[in-house]
């Protein structure tokens, strides 16, 4: 589209046929979507200018359907997304006139509506981008997706059309008996023609996940690795990689290492979020930061200014300030913080990293705070997931085995969960002392150091580390009884070689020989 703001009827909907005669806003900016979102009553201002908006009883688990037009006997297919995605690791399958009938009336609903459309870009490598167009009937959303996705250029002579589209009606409730789709919390996805319906959720996870569905088999043609994790250039220049579940500490550890732990500067080079690792480096795929305010560094210095969207945050109800620290305890809290419009799409690019940081929140509370990884236990705890949560999915194994032979970074495990005892028992692994692990691991520090193999998961863990509670490095310690350790140690190592072994027929066979080769202790 050549302007913004502009409106028009939906026959501009490429590819879609609404009836009714509703409007839509194109491209419309930060502040028309804020005065919008506050007038029509989806969203309070908060003191700082940031929409505050509630989505946590809207489809409140999101469930996933892929458009299969030849059915396996199951009734069911893989999904494309990474495990930390919103939507699940299995999708029901959904029948091709099941979803031509959820689009007709889909689009006759949002067809009397006024609809809000932003056309935006993702970078997918040196000179390579993706077009897609996201319509939703709220108008935060529009807000929502400008801050996490790049404004699209027109190529100039004319308007091109979105190689994606998703189009978003959380008001519009599908029956199973016509559309085969849940009534709440739908996302259905005709991968074939690049287009997601979503129904039934205003929650912006949803809108998250489709775009890792649509996107994730592009990016893997164009040699792309699609991650959830966050990257930042640290000031020695070294180029780390956080991965891991959702809450494990990506963000928070990310911005304290590219602010260098000053506290007060703003981060030099990071991105949070989803990422693609490809030949030539990382690249962040989101312009924003979107994140559970647990995750952020410092929650009450994370200035959500004007035109940030909380989700699901409280506001006192005199002064409008957020309560940041009750939302960090609230899984469907989201803080989505615009980047300067002034950021370019170079910035978006990094070089591989040097350093690869597997987060873990140890519920057993057995591990070290810090382990040195081999590529193969580096493989191996991305896809078995050493807290029960994979960060990546068994048919990205030999991408992932490709890209850490190819880059070589060190590998680290990062236990950011307890020590001394299970959860609700043992120690939280406190945010000050993982940030002082990963500094010294990325700056050499720890590297000439005395090192010791745990007996029961077969990785490197340093002996000490000045300011650092010995116990965190030797958990056994830590406990009141060494014995309970070994044997909860043990269990924890036991479960990790089972998942291991379910998945090992799923690996290709050049990820095959890039087992952990874990060592077990002797009974």
């Amino acid at each position: 589209m050549k302007q913004t703001g502009t409106q028009s009827d939906h026959s501009r909907l490429e590819g879609l046929d609404p009836a009714g005669t509703g409007r839509v806003f194109w491209n419309l900016g930060t502040a028309a979507l804020c005065e919008r979102a506050v007038a029509r009553g989806e969203a309070r201002l908060s003191d700082s200018g940031a929409l505050v908006v509630t989505t946590a009883q809207s489809g409140h688990e999101i469930r996933l359907a892929l458009v299969d037009d030849e059915p396996g006997e199951s009734g069911e297919t893989s999904a494309q997304t990474s495990p930390d995605a919103a939507a699940p690791n299995r999708a029901g399958a959904l029948t091709r006139p099941h979803f031509e009938a959820l689009k007709a009336d889909l689009l006759a609903y949002v067809g009397r509506r006024t609809l809000f459309g932003q056309d935006l870009c993702v970078e997918a490598g040196a000179g390579r981008r993706l077009s897609l167009r996201i319509l939703s009937d709220q108008a935060w959303h529009a807000l929502f997706i400008r801050h996490l996705l790049r404004p699209c250029a027109v190529a100039e002579g004319g308007e091109t059309a979105p190689r994606f589209t998703v189009l978003c009606a959380p008001g519009f409730r599908p029956t199973p008996e016509t559309h085969g789709v849940a009534a709440e919390g739908t996302l259905a996805l005709d991968l074939a023609n690049g287009l997601a319906l979503i129904a039934g959720t205003a929650r912006t996870e949803a809108i998250r996940a489709a775009l890792a569905q649509l996107l994730d088999g592009p990016l893997t043609d164009a040699g792309v690795l699609r991650l959830e994790g966050a990257a930042a250039t640290a000031p020695t220049g070294n180029v780390v990689l956080f991965l891991g579940a959702a809450g494990a500490g990506k963000s928070a550890l990310a911005a304290a290492l590219a602010k260098g732990q000053t506290g007060d500067s703003a981060p030099s080079h990071l991105a949070d979020g989803a990422l693609g690792w490809g030949e030539d480096g990382l690249i962040a795929l989101e312009n924003a930061a979107y994140a559970r305010p647990a995750d952020l560094a410092q929650p009450e210095h994370a200035a959500p200014g004007f035109g940030a969207v909380l989700e699901n945050i409280a506001l006192d109800p005199a002064s409008r300030t957020p309560d940041l620290a009750e939302a960090a305890n609230t899984d469907v809290s989201r803080v989505i913080l615009a980047q300067p419009s002034t950021k370019s799409a170079q910035e978006a690019i990094f070089a591989p990293p040097a350093h690869l940081f597997l987060l873990v929140q140890d519920a057993s509370g057995t591990l070290p705070a810090i382990a040195r990884l081999t590529p193969a236990q580096a493989l191996g705890s991305c896809l078995a997931g050493m807290d029960t949560v994979p960060v990546l999915a068994e048919r990205h194994a030999a991408r992932l085995h490709h890209l850490l032979t190819q880059h070589a970074p060190q590998g680290w495990l990062v236990n950011t969960g307890w020590i001394g005892g299970a959860a609700g028992v043992g120690q939280r692994v406190a945010l000050e002392a993982s940030r002082r692990l990963v500094d010294a691991a990325q700056a050499g520090e720890l590297a000439s150091g005395v090192w010791r193999t745990d007996p029961h998961f077969g990785f490197d863990v340093p002996a000490a580390l000045e300011g650092v509670d010995p116990r965190l490095l030797d958990p056994a310690k830590a406990w009141p009884n060494r014995v309970d350790h070994t044997v909860a140690a043990r269990r924890l190592a036991g479960q990790f070689a089972g998942r291991l072994a379910r998945i090992e027929a799923a690996l290709s066979q050049e990820a095959q020989g890039a087992q952990t080769g874990m060592v077990l202790a002797a009974e």
